[in-house]
């Protein structure tokens, strides 16, 4: 029997959850009770992702998504909410025209894992695999992407794969840098950049000096968020990006997306934002996303009058204090793999090689 798109997004009444069932969302005008319970969740999910928290995933929908393909599922346990994860309809698959079921993402999110509770990402993966098999119509698997390949989901999933004999594996890795170290700041930051990079990094703080009073800002307060926005996006059109037309502000999707998201992330205690200022006149920016045990770099942008001094890499270096964060662990660069800013001059040496591996994986 063919399945209409309004059965894929089924935006119909919740009923009360049984012991354990996936039940669709309707992400267009989700329920208040919901998102208290999917906020909650995101606070303690074993795998963290701030790209999947409501403040993140509902702007991102409705600015990047088709209604009549995505679908948000919600898994229960004894009424109780476990998982959330957004699906897609897809018809192509790396360039081929091969319709398949996928976990939901977009260009400005760097983490794919369903929020899960802790003990629950087993019968999470099960569950979405059997409302997927229920629903598959043209769909031949189901494809998950940006997985952290140490992470509970992704154990679950292989688990639940080899215990029901399904074909499944990974068809594509990316890694990118990490920090993570028991070392404090000033320790990490002298053993990860050579005694000569650390002089001549020095230099260009004294020289830039020389042109104003120089100030670092770190705050995880909302206050002047709003004006905060508006210098990045500037700063970021001002720049290369804006040159080659790939600024958020050159994108209207992407800036309102992006606006939203700091807003939201902001009023839920989320954001840190961090930025090095030159009388007052930002010259680097970073927001970094706080979903502890782990935090996500963002988005970062510098002034390119003034490249000679480093602004990057000195926000950067000022970045470090992370480490010293009771609450985070680990921070994801979120920045392409070699990066030359964040692979060569802050290179993150971790018990995992200094890289976060993300596969896709297929079922």
């Amino acid at each position: 029997m063919e399945k209409r798109a309004s059965d894929l997004r089924d935006n119909s009444a919740v009923e009360p959850a049984r012991a354990s069932q996936i039940i669709v969302q309707n992400w267009t005008a989700p329920d208040n009770q919901f998102l208290k319970d999917w906020q909650a969740l995101a606070d303690i999910s074993s795998d963290p992702n701030p790209f999947f928290e409501p403040w993140a995933l509902l702007p991102a929908l409705n600015e990047f998504a088709e209604p009549e393909t995505v679908t948000l599922l919600a898994y229960y346990e004894a009424k109780q909410l476990t998982g959330v994860m957004p699906v897609k309809r897809a018809i192509s698959y790396y360039g081929y025209p091969i319709p398949h079921l996928s976990a939901w993402s977009h260009d400005n999110a760097f983490c794919g894992a369903p929020l899960t509770l802790a003990g629950s990402e087993y019968g999470f993966a099960a569950a979405v695999h059997h409302w997927a098999d229920a629903r598959t119509h043209t769909g031949l698997f189901l494809h998950f992407n940006h997985l952290p390949e140490h992470g509970p989901f992704h154990a679950a999933l292989r688990h639940f794969a080899s215990n029901n004999r399904i074909e499944a594996g990974i068809v594509h890795r990316e890694a990118r840098a990490m920090l993570q170290s028991d070392q404090s700041p000033e320790e990490y930051f002298a053993a990860a950049m050579s005694g000569k990079k650390r002089k001549e990094l020095r230099r260009q703080l004294n020289r830039l000096s020389e042109h104003g009073d120089i100030r670092f800002d770190r705050t995880t307060s909302d206050a002047g968020l709003s004006k905060w926005i508006d210098d990045f996006l500037t700063l970021e059109a001002a720049g290369w990006k804006g040159r080659e037309k790939t600024a958020l502000s050159d994108n209207v999707p992407n800036e309102r997306f992006f606006r939203a998201t700091l807003t939201g992330a902001g009023n839920a205690g989320k954001l840190e934002r961090l930025s090095l200022s030159l009388d007052s006149r930002p010259v680097a920016m970073l927001a970094n996303f706080l979903s502890p045990p782990g935090a996500f770099s963002f988005k970062t942008t510098f002034d390119e009058n003034y490249a000679r001094f480093s602004p990057g890499v000195l926000l950067q270096k000022e970045n470090l204090d992370l480490l010293a964060n009771p609450h985070i662990e680990w921070t994801d660069s979120c920045a392409a793999a070699d990066h030359p800013m964040i692979e060569r001059d802050l290179a993150a040496k971790t018990q995992h090689g200094g890289r976060e591996y993300r596969p896709w994986w297929r079922i």
